[in-house]
């Protein structure tokens, strides 16, 4: 139900850029098969990127049309000098004439060796496993990782600190492999089943973000992990009725609302092999989450983040991996909910380090000594620290994304590490909209992409900290040049007064747009904690669907409610703890009924909502709660019984269960499907891991109780996105679109 953001501020750091794609010769109109088959509105990206350790050059990924394949180029920053580093000849396997399929590589501290991922698969969410090769730059010998384990099943491969081993994990177990004798040397045995070694189960992947499970001690010699021990989960079983004539069970063991959690817990085994020595930390196992953990730089010291089952309290702790001793450095504690954050970076010495904190009401970057007692501000003011770009310890300062005047729109600020002075702004005015920057370490240079509600993606190579572009990447010139010449109406932002709060709102009208005709209200809807809507920034995705849905006859409208994800400080994210579905749902309909009273072309008898995943459950939720506004709706996805989702997500917003069985109660769509007065209809994925198809088939039956009439909408075996399988993407938006052109 969630949006991730990413966030990274190692000395490498990666942009995944979008695939460079073909463009038609004739300017393509606004179809649903040019956006959802064709792609025809796709855009251009740069990468992916790694800046390298001098921070002088960066690398990159581009096709080799001599050889096939691709290869890694380096450009250096100043004088934009090209060098190939790696050619695909030399990503050729010993007998084979085909180059390996760059899918993500990984540099050695020392650049002098190539880490390649490829013949990915999927696990979940993301492609984390696969096979793993070895360039040796200096020798140009390739070689193949865990020859003798099981093909691509390997996860997670990294260097070891000097270069010698790599590290990874194979069906739930660590192994490290040495790369002059490439032998291997299995330093977990009892991984499998219920045990997972190194990587993690469904929900910690989905909500904390955690996936590599295993970290390299910074001397080599020995490798702190995360075990996982899933027995006491509930088994959730996801049926396929098309692979075969005979149905399959697919287990999934996923922690619900109030049942117990994974048994979670880390240790320290020598990287040569040996025993495993466990932290004992103190609290239940099955009712607190181990959510980050890494080496301090230059030490034999672990830094393990341990947050209570609420998600109020995280508890820091030092543990020594030689002695296994732990001290709890600091305790940070809210009365709503925390968010983890992976902004640590190690100052002075290692003396002291940088934390983020919403404590004095904004979210901001903090110094911390090393033994909890000090904590001085780092960013200073009444605005929100978004994420953080680069911490520069020589120069003295961070650098930092923030909007202080518009929370749909972002740009780079930079503070002294010291903690005085004001906040200062980097990106030049005169564009408005979104820039994110990846920068070198010595923050001197920075990939910049610029975008907004208009403008794709324009990528450029500048220098900071004026923001001088010295190269230009990409501009998606073609692609904004057929954009503006559909003639199309930009989305007009603006905000709504509902009486207690401003929300933030867009409207897309139609292309001929008449202010004296009556139009039909189309709302799209999120509503939760974990995104947010309404951003100046392009959107490919849903924004052409919008688009392309004005230029049928609606006015499109999305309101971001209170609580959602946009930097407004502590008081607008918190509002909505304990009341998920409640007060978002009244935030709707006070903006629904404003935004109809101000402009006189929407017809007030013809309002439609729509949203997926979290949308739907609120677009469920504004059906049943207030069914005289809102005529027809579509939910995608959705959340019927919030007691149906994942404990993690849904107890960090909701609290627990049994203190607060009201709210999980109200908050859900179900309790008021007997309410249903106009248009629904329904539609899920039926191999749904994330919000399961259970939520589908439980209001389903709610409302045939209740003598509802409704539509609904089934996608064998299609996850949350819906989009597997050939022409899914285009039959949910046709069926999506005849639904509406017949009810509203």
């Amino acid at each position: 139900m969630k949006i991730r953001q990413l966030l990274c501020i190692s000395l490498v750091a990666a942009v995944l850029a979008v695939a460079p794609l073909g463009f038609p010769a004739q300017d393509p109109a606004l179809t649903l098969e040019n956006i959802y088959s064709k792609r025809a509105f796709g855009q251009r990206g740069f990468g992916p990127v790694r800046w390298l350790k001098d921070s002088k050059g960066y690398s990159t990924v581009e096709s080799d049309r001599t050889a096939g394949g691709r290869e890694i180029i380096r450009y250096d920053a100043a004088t934009g000098d090209r060098t190939v580093l790696v050619s695909a000849k030399q990503l050729i396997p010993a007998g084979g004439t085909t180059p390996l399929e760059i899918a993500d590589y990984i540099w050695s501290d020392d650049n002098s060796q190539l880490l390649v991922f490829t013949n990915t698969k999927k696990v979940w969410r993301y492609n984390t496993r696969g096979d793993y090769w070895v360039l040796n730059l200096r020798s140009g010998k390739l070689q193949q990782l865990g020859k003798g384990l099981e093909a691509s099943t390997l996860m997670f491969a990294k260097f070891s600190p000097d270069g010698t081993r790599v590290g990874y994990v194979s069906k739930q177990n660590i192994y490290v492999e040495d790369l002059a004798s490439s032998w291997i040397t299995r330093l977990t045995t009892d991984g499998g089943g219920n045990i997972i070694n190194g990587t993690f189960d469904w929900v910690y992947e989905e909500e904390l973000d955690c996936r590599d499970g295993f970290r390299w001690s910074p001397d080599g010699k020995s490798i702190a992990y995360w075990q996982t021990d899933s027995k006491n989960i509930g088994t959730f079983y996801l049926i396929d009725n098309v692979s075969d004539i005979y149905s399959k069970p697919i287990p999934l063991p996923y922690p619900k609302v109030g049942t117990k959690l994974s048994a979670v817990k880390a240790g320290v085994i020598p990287a040569g092999g040996g025993k495993t020595k466990w932290f004992d930390i103190p609290g239940d196992p099955t009712n607190n989450y181990l959510a980050r953990m890494e080496f301090i730089p230059n030490s034999n010291e672990v830094m393990i983040q341990q947050l209570n089952r609420k998600q109020n309290a995280n508890k820091v702790w030092i543990g020594d991996a030689r002695t296994m001793r732990l001290n709890n450095i600091m305790t940070e504690t809210v009365e709503g909910f925390l968010d983890v954050h992976d902004n640590i970076r190690w100052l002075d010495g290692e003396r002291y380090f940088t934390w983020t904190s919403e404590r004095d009401g904004w979210m901001h970057l903090y110094r911390v000594s090393r033994d909890g007692k000090e904590i001085k501000p780092i960013t200073n003011g009444d605005f929100d620290v978004v994420n953080i770009n680069c911490i520069d310890p020589d120069g003295g300062y961070v650098y930092y994304i923030a909007s202080p005047d518009k929370p749909t729109e972002r740009y780079l600020y930079r503070s002294r590490l010291d903690g005085t002075g004001k906040a200062e702004r980097v990106t030049p005015a005169g564009s408005p909209g979104h820039h994110s920057y990846q920068m070198s370490a010595d923050a001197k240079w920075a990939i910049h992409t610029y975008n907004n509600a208009t403008t794709p993606n324009r990528i450029s190579l500048v220098y900071l900290p004026d923001n001088k572009e010295t190269k230009l990447l990409e501009d998606n010139r073609e692609l904004k040049a057929k954009y503006e010449k559909l003639g199309l109406k930009p989305k007009e932002f603006f905000r709504v007064d509902i009486g207690d709060e401003q929300l933030d709102a867009f409207m897309i009208k139609p292309a001929n747009f008449d202010p004296a005709k009556k139009y039909p209200l189309l709302f799209y809807v999120y509503g939760e904690p974990a995104g947010t809507t309404v951003q100046n920034s392009w959107d490919g995705g849903e924004g052409l669907w919008h688009q392309y849905m004005a230029q049928k006859g609606y006015v499109v409208v999305s309101v971001d409610n209170r609580g959602t994800r946009t930097p407004r400080g502590r008081k607008w994210r918190q509002s909505i703890y304990g009341q998920i579905g409640i007060l978002a749902s009244e935030d709707q309909s006070k903006a629904a009924k404003k935004i109809l009273s101000m402009f006189d072309f929407l017809d007030a008898k013809r309002v439609g909502i729509w949203g997926w995943s979290g949308g739907g459950q609120m677009t469920l939720n504004c059906m049943f709660r207030y069914p005289e506004i809102y005529k027809t709706g579509i939910a995608v996805a959705f959340v019927a019984d919030q007691k149906l989702y994942d404990a993690t997500y849904q107890e960090r917003y909701m609290g627990l269960l049994e203190e607060n069985a009201k709210g999980y109660r109200d908050g859900s769509p179900i309790t008021y499907a007997n309410n249903l007065q106009g248009n629904l209809m329904i539609i899920h994925g039926t191999g749904d891991d994330n919000v399961h198809y259970q939520s589908f088939e439980m209001l389903t039956n709610e409302l045939i109780r209740n003598n509802k009439l409704f539509t609904m909408m089934s996608y064998p075996m299609r996850a949350h996105g819906i989009n597997e399988g050939e022409n899914t993407s285009l039959h949910l938006r046709r069926t999506m679109e005849k639904y509406w052109l017949s009810n509203l």
